[in-house]
């Protein structure tokens, strides 16, 4: 007859059942710890420098949160016993299924009494491993139990106990998304789990128990573990038996000898309690390089295709550099303080391998917009585009590094109406040679060196240098000259690298490769000219005129740099290269908002040297040699016509020029003319050396015809710059004029308008559209 206090479940066969299965597991099959080990993902990549050193935690996992694997020596002596205490204290006795505890709870079920279960740390683990064992809302069946079982003897049969206990510890969830002791003890005690003291650790052992249990409930049994750790003696029956010598913490300390377990009230742990489970000290990223971080992991995973994220990304950054970078910004920008500037970024590239040594995209706490990277932020650049320019016009012989050049009110017709180029300072220099305008950073010079080049040739040459403009050269116009398109400093930067490399293009690295590879290098840009460029603006007497004599631009080593300043003073640049490394620097405000008087001096050309100083504080930085094709020659200047006293436009000077364009004086007469020597073609003078151009209309004009005007009255005025009487003008290939003006009866459509050489070689070409009313073109005559 059944006992009524007998509960009627079959609990002999499911006991039964244990036992059979025990004597079949020898046949089960479990991962090896190793094996459980590698598999194991943070919940964070770990992004570190190309020495190892930690740069950045990258959260990836928004799911759960795990941190990195504790090795058991790394977890405190106070939680190891603590644990052990609080779920299973024969852990080191039993063989993965505590038969005491098994039959006790047997026992206690079939008299329908409360008692603890009867699951070992080993029997969660396998819970923990097995998906088909986890733990469901309504708890395990006797399947998965049993299963546990038999898995837990498994694994005691192949694992160590250390490994058990080490493995749990990182696998085991604690409270809401926090899974493994890493976590746990970064989260809530903002600390590694090797500085975990009793207090901590009975908490961490009590989450265990009830991850998501109210702090007082937490507390309460924190404080039953923190009473087991300070006297074992008094509950005999929850003794930690001794580990073996490979199992035993570090010391030579037992488990439950926890000195000042028992120092802590249970009412300051409830307060502590009641702190710590709100508390959430673990970042989701958190280091030096954040915005660094992200492009790197991206990079990454495009590389690797579906590969799994990996868990620690070695990159190419130094951390001493990215440190010393990033507080360098920080300090000057609290310099800048009164100013209303907040935000700014910093790049600095190896120039032989192109790896990103220093990435600082926002000034941090400092910043309204810290998440926004600046370092890839369409900005305008100012009067930094101006190197490759003068490069491009020199390659194309267009201009010398002598040639004049007039920096005198301008008005430039375009399609849009008069463009009025003006100088930083508002005031005009009068002819000026090609160093000294770049140098000093003067914009008219630079713009009419445009109208040589062209807004659509210098946009293309733009590209091969590694800057892609978002529109066509023809859409910014003559205001591309200084600057008006939008690029990212990193861009820039690199553009200015091949500079550094001799007109040689490359794209950057951030990832440090495990074995060499060799650097795929683009010719963009003729040699010669990237050397007289370089020349030029490592140049200190040739921007006085504008930076003054002590300028902070002038370092003891060889560089060369170049600021600028986009409109309303938006945007402030310094970018410039050693013999090793091209460093560039943004100033600014990421809301687009003007800064009160920072010029290029005070914005960004501090960082930029002091950041150069600090890169060759153990190390020399030399000037390049020549190119071949380069020749040096001395060379003189006319008298300045804005000058009565005779006084010539530049003092004489060695030069550096492309071979063949060399020529001994430079003036605004023709007698600039009469002193070029013979095969000197393609030297110019800003009078009579300039290419045949279409000055009028401009590329791009759009026309409108009026029905009520008469036709003869709606003729369209063509004129050129720099041709002789015996051009000739076409209209989409036929002949209909000559000389260096004519004008043509419009007629509806888009038209090509070329200037051609008596030859019939074409000089110059647009394109225009005429809208509306259609004007009859005149017959031809046969």
């Amino acid at each position: 007859m059944t006992h009524p206090g007998f509960r009627s479940i079959p609990w002999r066969a499911a006991l039964a059942a244990l036992l059979l299965a025990q004597a079949a597991a020898g046949a089960w099959a479990v991962d090896s710890f190793e094996q459980v080990r590698s598999e194991f993902r943070p919940s964070d990549v770990r992004v570190l420098d190309r020495q190892g050193e930690l740069l950045q935690r990258v959260r990836t996992d928004a799911t759960v949160r795990r941190g990195q694997w504790t090795a058991l020596a790394d977890v405190s002596p106070a939680l190891r016993t603590a644990l052990v205490l609080s779920e299973d204290r024969r852990f080191y006795e039993h063989s993965g299924v505590d038969w005491r505890a098994v039959s006790a709870a047997a026992w206690a079920n079939l008299w329908n009494t409360k008692t603890r279960g009867a699951s070992t740390i080993t029997m969660q683990l396998a819970g923990l491993l097995d998906d088909d064992l986890r733990r469901a809302s309504g708890g395990r069946s006797v399947g998965q139990k049993i299963g546990q079982a038999v898995t837990a003897t498994q694994l005691e049969r192949q694992w160590r106990k250390d490994q058990v206990l080490e493995a749990y510890l990182n696998l085991v969830p604690f409270r809401g998304e926090l899974v493994g002791i890493d976590a746990l003890s970064r989260t809530l005690f903002d600390k590694a789990p090797h500085g975990l003291d009793a207090r901590e650790a009975a908490v961490a052992a009590a989450l265990v128990r009830a991850p998501n249990a109210k702090p007082a409930l937490v507390a309460q049994r924190a404080c039953e573990v923190m009473k087991s750790m300070a006297a074992p003696e008094q509950a005999p029956e929850r003794s930690v038996g001794p580990p073996q010598a490979s199992e035993r913490p570090p010391g030579g300390q037992r488990g439950h000898e926890v000195p000042g377990a028992g120092a802590t009230s249970c009412a300051a742990l409830d307060m502590f309690t009641s702190a710590v489970v709100q508390r959430r000290a673990f970042e989701a990223s958190e280091g030096i390089a954040p915005h660094f971080a992200r492009q790197a992991l991206r990079a990454a995973r495009e590389a690797d295709g579906n590969a799994p994220v990996p868990t620690e990304l070695r990159t190419t950054l130094r951390a001493p550099l990215q440190r010393f970078a990033l507080q360098g910004l920080q300090r000057h920008l609290r310099e800048l303080r009164g100013r209303n500037v907040e935000d700014g970024a910093l790049v600095v590239l190896d120039n032989a391998s192109g790896e990103v040594l220093a990435w600082v995209g926002s000034s941090g706490q400092l910043s309204r917009a810290a998440e926004v990277d600046a370092v890839l932020a369409p900005r305008q650049p100012g009067s930094t585009l101006k190197p490759l320019l003068y490069a491009q016009a020199i390659a194309e012989r267009r201009l010398t590094a002598a040639s004049l050049l007039e920096d005198s009110s301008a008005q430039i017709a375009t399609s849009g109406g008069l463009y009025i180029p003006q100088n930083y300072d508002r005031h005009f220099k009068g002819p000026v040679s090609v160093r000294t305008a770049l140098a000093a950073s003067l914009n008219v010079p630079a713009v009419r060196t445009l109208v040589m080049v062209s807004p659509d040739a210098f946009a293309r040459q733009l590209q091969r240098a590694g800057i892609t403009l978002a529109q066509s050269g023809d859409y910014y116009g003559y205001s591309l000259a200084l600057g008006s398109a939008e690029l990212t400093l990193l861009q820039l930067a690199n553009a200015f690298r091949t500079l550094a490399n001799g007109g040689r293009a490359s794209g950057t690295r951030m990832l440090l490769p495990q074995r060499p590879q060799p650097v795929a290098f683009a010719p963009a840009l003729d040699p010669r000219a990237a050397f007289i460029v370089g020349d030029i603006l490592s140049d200190a007497n040739a921007r006085t005129r504008t930076f003054g004599v002590d300028s902070v631009l002038g370092t003891r080593f060889w560089t060369a740099v170049k600021t600028g300043t986009s409109k309303d003073m938006r945007d402030n640049w310094a970018v410039g290269w050693s013999e090793r490394y091209t460093v560039g620097v943004w100033i600014g405000n990421a809301s687009g908002a003007p800064m009160w008087d920072v010029s290029g001096t005070t914005g960004a050309a501090p960082l930029w040297a002091e950041t150069m100083r600090f890169l060759h504080r153990r190390e020399p930085s030399r000037a390049p040699s020549p190119p071949p094709g380069v020749v040096q020659a001395q060379v003189r200047f006319g008298p300045n016509p804005t000058e009565r006293n005779g006084e010539p436009i530049e003092a004489a000077r060695s030069e550096w020029f492309i071979a063949g364009t060399e020529q001994p004086l430079f003036a605004m007469e023709t007698i600039a003319a009469r002193a070029r020597p013979a095969g000197a073609a393609g030297t110019l003078d800003s009078k009579d050396g300039n290419p045949a151009r279409i000055t009028a209309p401009t590329q791009g004009t759009i026309l409108a015809l009026d029905p009520d005007i008469p036709p003869r009255h709606q003729r369209v005025n063509f004129e050129s710059d720099g041709a002789g009487r015996d051009v000739q003008w076409r209209i989409d290939g036929k002949p209909f004029a000559r000389g260096t003006t004519a004008q043509w009866l419009p007629w509806p459509g888009r038209h090509t308008v070329e200037l051609a050489d008596a030859q019939g070689q074409v000089l110059d070409t647009i394109q225009l559209e005429v809208r509306g009313a259609g004007v009859a073109a005149p017959a031809r005559r046969r």
